[in-house]
């Protein structure tokens, strides 16, 4: 196995993820300075987020006191964001990452994916989910994702980021991109922990090129809160609890660590990033703990066997509800029906 510490990154091409990035979904405004300083403090070098979380002002305000403190460079971080789904149009691409810029304070971003594959009705930046007078969900069924990822490039070209992909795009989606593209895309990021580990898909993008990054590695314990606030419907929603597996507490008492740094260690073994989402100093810190050991090779198939393939999916899909669900009907919807 491959040597893996705390400078190990996922490459394609020039592009150099860090393995353990700080995820930023759901993290209030007056939460992001707390967190983005403990996690540079504790070592991460690589931060996530998107224009559709609406925190890229306030993680751009604390990036700026950061870098004038001196802790860290501009160049020493590995900094992601997204394209939202109301921009999912070729000629909307530069003008959703010129605004994500302005918020973030940047010349530039390491990455951009698309964040989704179906596309909304662009209604206005401050509008992440258009309704009609009926409150349906305004979709646009025109989404092309071969001329969307032309608008793409583009930003490559223009040096406003360096790296570009895609998330929650599923195999076939992303095969028509690498079929017709200029540039490839250099990562996917989807929903990946012990009970979804989607491995047929991360196998394709091994194969490919395409690096891949885990969303809610751990479980997602803020999801049906967060649905609730913004007001999504969660009945049927699927709960699912990797922290308390009883495979995973058994390692983790072995090793003397927490069910949550095993988990991390495990995706990051099974060759993926992760960008694990906490505001609380500590838990950021123990999160980016996980270079000090390793999991055995009947650790690591035990845990390999815990997955659940579509049963253990939370984001997106027939018995999982949320959000993603508003987009079912899209021709392009990314997740099985």
């Amino acid at each position: 196995m491959t040597k893996i510490d705390s400078k190990s990154v996922v490459t394609s091409g020039k592009m150099k993820m860090p393995v353990v990035g700080l995820g930023t979904w759901q993290s209030t405004p007056e939460e992001i300075d707390i967190a983005l300083n403990a996690a540079i403090d504790a070592g991460y070098r690589h931060i996530d987020t998107a224009f559709a979380y609406q925190n890229e002002s306030a993680i751009g305000a604390s990036l700026k006191k950061i870098f004038a403190s001196g802790k860290v460079t501009r160049e020493e971080l590995f900094i992601v964001t997204k394209l939202p789904i109301i921009g999912n149009r070729r000629e909307d691409v530069e003008s959703f990452l010129k605004k994500s810029l302005e918020g973030l304070q940047l010349d530039y971003v390491d990455l951009y994916l698309i964040h989704c594959a179906a596309g909304l009705v662009n209604k206005g930046f401050d509008n992440m989910f258009p309704t009609d007078e009926k409150g349906e969900i305004l979709l646009d069924k025109t989404t092309d994702l071969l001329e969307l990822w032309k608008g793409m490039e583009a930003q490559v070209d223009a040096g406003r980021t360096k790296s570009i992909g895609i998330s929650n795009f599923n195999q076939s989606q992303i095969k028509r991109i690498l079929d017709s593209c200029r540039i490839p895309p250099a990562n996917l990021q989807v929903e990946l922990h012990i009970y979804l580990q989607q491995k047929e898909l991360v196998s394709f993008c091994k194969q490919n090129g395409v690096t891949v990054c885990a969303y809610a590695p751990i479980g997602s314990p803020g999801h049906k809160a967060f649905l609730e606030k913004v007001g999504v419907p969660t009945e049927g929603l699927r709960v699912l609890s990797p922290l308390e597996d009883p495979i995973i507490k058994e390692v983790a008492k072995k090793y003397n660590k927490l069910p949550s740094q095993v988990l991390l260690r495990y995706m990051i073994e099974y060759g993926v990033a992760v960008i694990p989402k906490s505001i609380n100093p500590t838990r950021i810190k123990q999160n980016y703990d996980v270079f000090d050991f390793e999991l055995t090779k009947e650790e690591f198939e035990k845990i390999s066997a815990l997955d659940r393939g579509e049963d253990g999916r939370m984001f997106g899909g027939p018995e999982s509800r949320g959000a993603f669900n508003l987009m079912e009907k899209h021709p392009e919807y990314p997740f099985p029906k």
